[in-house]
């Protein structure tokens, strides 16, 4: 794609995130209608198909920079993603959440504080692990990458411990809070697909497609990206940490509104930390891909920007406890915090990039 003009890639990276957008709205309809009919909704296979499903264009950015030997762009897009993912809840709370009260007031639960923290704790290993030597590597393998697939899958299991009952008032649930349990949109979608006739082997399909469609994308993306990134002379950590990350997240936005405007707000909020939880996961398969030691090898930019999203989530994992009640500017307070630290952040990491 080197020897194409900059006007043709950019409408090939902007056609590649529309079709991540429209298969992504697909991919996790039909992930909700196939965890419900195959009562994989509150198992552990339930939450690593939602997971992998709402992060195929990840998965697919990285697993293609990997083989390319673009290391930084893979790097970039996990950590960036986790960031920028996580100020996806600021557009939940502006543009989705109906009322006087707030995103996180609404979702309060200690069940989703949880989430939080196994985020953070993930977040921790990725930092962790950039101090280790790049020569620690064995059939492929290398320490931190394993540690933080064994500790999602730990955590996953108690959450879903958690998610069955907590010894707490309410099983954790705060008051006032949304007047549904969580994941009754999962139900309205598999209901809406009854309605319409679409089978069990229809919605499978359906899946297999849009996910097709993601991954396709998603390594045109990547590849179209990493070249407009030399074109205007910008690194790929922090392309890949904006644009590309913002991309990848497009899908977020549109199931997270659709969340919220159906009264699902700890759903909404269980997806982001869920996915943000996941995406270190991905290290793992980077390294199997490269057969280098990826975190390692990463640069004072992709430490900062674990910092960052750990900051971040740890902002939202307060607002989840104390509930504020105030909007401002359209958000609440918490939500605010977010947005005003993630412009600082990346005014920070545009500083180290160009020093």
């Amino acid at each position: 794609m080197s020897s194409l003009p900059l006007a043709v890639l950019i409408l090939i990276f902007v056609v590649a995130a529309a079709a991540i957008w429209v298969a992504g709205i697909s991919l996790s309809n039909q992930t909700d209608v196939l965890a419900t009919r195959l009562h994989l909704g509150s198992a552990l296979g339930g939450l690593v198909l939602l997971a992998v499903a709402t992060n195929l264009p990840e998965i697919a950015i990285v697993v293609s920079a990997s083989a390319a030997g673009n290391v930084g762009v893979a790097v970039g897009n996990i950590l960036g993603g986790i960031a920028i993912q996580t100020v996806v809840l600021v557009v939940l709370d502006g543009f989705g959440v109906r009322g006087g009260k707030p995103l996180t007031y609404r979702a309060a639960s200690l069940v989703l504080v949880l989430e939080g923290a196994l985020v953070v704790a993930v977040l921790a290993v990725v930092i962790a692990g950039t101090q280790l030597p790049a020569s620690l590597i064995v059939w492929r393998l290398t320490p931190a990458p394993v540690l933080i697939a064994v500790l999602w899958v730990v955590g996953l299991l108690l959450l879903q411990r958690a998610g069955r009952s907590l010894p707490w008032h309410e099983d954790g649930d705060a008051p006032d809070g949304q007047e549904r349990p969580r994941g009754h949109r999962r139900h309205h979608v598999e209901q809406q697909a009854t309605r319409k006739g679409t089978s069990t082997a229809k919605s499978a399909v359906f899946f297999g497609v849009a996910a097709l469609v993601t991954l396709v994308a998603g390594v045109f993306l990547e590849r179209s990206g990493d070249v407009i990134a030399d074109h205007i002379g910008l690194s790929g950590v922090l392309f890949g940490a904006t644009v590309l990350a913002a991309a990848t997240s497009l899908p977020e936005v549109s199931t997270g509104i659709n969340s919220v405007r159906n009264g699902d707000y700890q759903l909404a909020v269980s997806d982001i930390f869920g996915g943000n939880a996941f995406l270190p996961v991905l290290f793992l398969v980077g390294t199997l891909v490269s057969g280098q030691a990826i975190l390692p090898h990463a640069e004072n930019t992709d430490i900062y920007l674990t910092a960052l999203a750990a900051l971040l989530t740890l902002v939202y994992a307060a607002g989840l406890l104390f509930r504020p009640h105030r909007r401002i500017a359209g958000v609440g307070v918490d939500s605010l915090i977010v947005l005003v630290l993630y412009a600082a952040g990346i005014g920070g990491l545009i500083a180290i990039a160009t020093s």
